[in-house]
């Protein structure tokens, strides 16, 4: 199979549909993110790369994150960590007071921020510098010594994540 064509049929397609989706504006700094911007790689079994558009730029992977620190703390927690948070789809926004209400502090995923903050919090428990290990990590995956951690995008997180502190919050007044 010719997966660079493949890649570029896909990429040529993709970029005649109008794009209605919209920068994340929440957080002030990732507002400033180039919306334009579209690229896609692949690596085969073979180990080759395969890439079309814009790939050699850096980008935040903001929830994506969400799926590997999840995957280090089933590593560590196995079937356990379905007590602190569940794995039920949601309909609700990814970061919903009222669906965390509704089951009575326990997240219904740990891909909605209510579910990422328990596994943030399990983190804490298990890596004297989380931080330092998640990036170990990614980079491990990745073959990518030079990934870092964006410096701005997380003090504008801090700055608005009034939603997120409100949802920890809420998450300990269930003991």
């Amino acid at each position: 199979m010719n997966y660079q064509l493949l890649l570029e049929n896909i990429y040529n397609e993709v970029q005649l549909i109008e794009n209605k989706g919209k920068v994340a504006d929440y957080i002030p700094e990732l507002a400033k993110v180039n919306p334009d911007k579209f690229g896609i790689s692949l690596v085969d079994p073979a180990g080759n790369i395969f890439e079309v558009g814009d790939t050699k730029e850096t980008f935040s992977i903001q929830s994506i994150s969400k799926v590997l620190t999840t995957a280090i703390i089933f590593a560590k927690e196995g079937n356990e960590l379905w007590k602190r948070v569940g794995f039920e789809p949601s309909g609700n926004a990814f970061n919903s007071l009222i669906q965390l209400e509704y089951e009575k502090g326990i997240p219904r995923n740990p891909f909605l921020n209510a579910g990422s903050l328990v596994i943030a919090d399990l983190m804490l428990d298990y890596f004297e510098k989380p931080k330092e290990y998640f990036l170990n990590f990614v980079r491990t995956l990745s073959e990518n010594p030079n990934i870092q951690s964006n410096e701005k995008v997380a003090q504008s997180e801090i700055e608005s994540g009034f939603r997120n502190a409100a949802l920890v919050n809420f998450i300990k007044s269930f003991d």
